[in-house]
């Protein structure tokens, strides 16, 4: 019993090892001094965000890019309250969200893309902030390399509680994740909130053809038929010019319910890594809680326990530290109490996402 569990733990451990390794290697990008000429489309799907949405234009307004190189397409889906558009140095459009199947924000995306006046799609939520050098990063990397798909960096805006802090290092964890992947040529993730690509190959992709009946996976699945199809014209921009802030959830209910949403699409995942990866993970989660309940029934001694938790803790840090160190200037906190919490979080929210539902902007999927 004791070498299925070390076996378990083991793989888990060389899993996170890997993708240290490739958050290592991916370089970081400096932004080059060019003349801006690449035309964006920001599409930000929205559904009840009159109070975020001002702050997330506010941003775009600040940006040091060309006003006539870029436009905002805000896309509604059927909110309760109407969002009134606001004078603006830049194109807005206004338009809803045209349903034609269980996705909402894929619905959204798709009505979006053949308004979109250029040839770069850019997405990101209403409750985002932009930095100031994002388009003009972004413009930079395209011009300097054959690209087609750009996948970003995501961070959080949070207050001094352990439920924020808990959310940053879950979501530190998963950018590790990304980069890491990408580092190691087996990228299969990407978050919607700073993820663009051009309009001429989410249409050789069929855009979210044969996925659509998933609601989440607007950024994922897209990815994952790229590199399946393109993998050359697929990267990661890992820049600090172009990390988005967004802001987390302030329950421990939504947050649930959030990470269910995104753990349901991974069974459905195109990408045998990811798949893999995700598997590990929870059989990584599941091994220590069940190695703590082994113990103290008597049936493991306690001192394998405790090198099965310090082993899983000290590698899951070096992750943690890596990616944290990239995505924002302030310090971990809660890391240890975070620790301890998270196996059990981890695996009640993949076993929930195969067997239960979950709510989501009001709706329930």
């Amino acid at each position: 019993m004791m070498i299925i569990f070390f076996s378990i733990v083991f793989l888990y451990l060389l899993a996170i090892i890997w993708l240290i390794y490739g958050c290592t290697i991916v370089p970081l990008y400096n932004k080059k001094e060019v003349t801006p000429k690449t035309t964006f489309s920001i599409l930000v799907p929205f559904r009840n965000e009159a109070e975020n949405l001002p702050i997330l234009l506010e941003s775009i307004s600040k940006l040091k890019y060309p006003t006539d190189l870029f436009e905002v397409l805000l896309i509604d889906d059927a909110s309760e309250e109407k969002f009134q558009i606001p004078n603006s140095k830049f194109q807005i459009t206004l338009t809803n969200t045209i349903r034609q199947s269980n996705s909402p924000k894929k619905d959204a995306i798709t009505t979006g893309v053949p308004l979109a006046k250029n040839e770069w799609i850019v997405t990101t939520d209403a409750d985002c902030v932009v930095p100031e050098n994002w388009l003009l990063t972004m413009d930079a990397f395209i011009q300097n390399h054959k690209i087609e798909m750009i996948a970003g960096a995501v961070t959080y805006d949070c207050k001094p509680s352990f439920l924020h802090h808990f959310q940053q290092l879950d979501l530190t964890s998963l950018q590790g994740a990304t980069i890491g992947s990408f580092g190691i040529n087996k990228g299969f993730m990407c978050n919607g909130a700073n993820f663009a690509y051009t309009k001429s190959l989410f249409q050789a992709l069929n855009g979210f053809e044969g996925n659509d009946k998933i609601a989440s996976g607007d950024d994922v699945f897209l990815l994952q038929k790229a590199i399946a199809q393109f993998p050359e014209k697929v990267h990661y921009l890992k820049s600090k010019e172009t990390i988005v802030r967004t802001q987390p959830t302030n329950s421990w209910k939504s947050l649930f319910h959030q990470r269910v949403r995104w753990a349901s699409k991974t069974s459905s995942y195109q990408s045998r890594f990811g798949i893999g990866l995700g598997l590990v993970v929870f059989a990584g989660n599941l091994s220590v809680i069940l190695g703590l309940v082994l113990g103290f029934l008597g049936w493991m001694p306690f001192i394998y326990v405790a090198l099965l938790w310090l082993a899983k803790f000290m590698v899951d840090a070096v992750l943690l530290y890596t990616t944290h160190r990239f995505l924002t200037n302030s310090r971990m906190r809660y890391g240890l109490a975070s620790s301890l919490l998270y196996p059990f979080f981890s695996t009640s929210v993949a076993l929930y996402a195969v067997f239960g539902s979950y709510e989501w902007k009001g709706r329930r999927f």
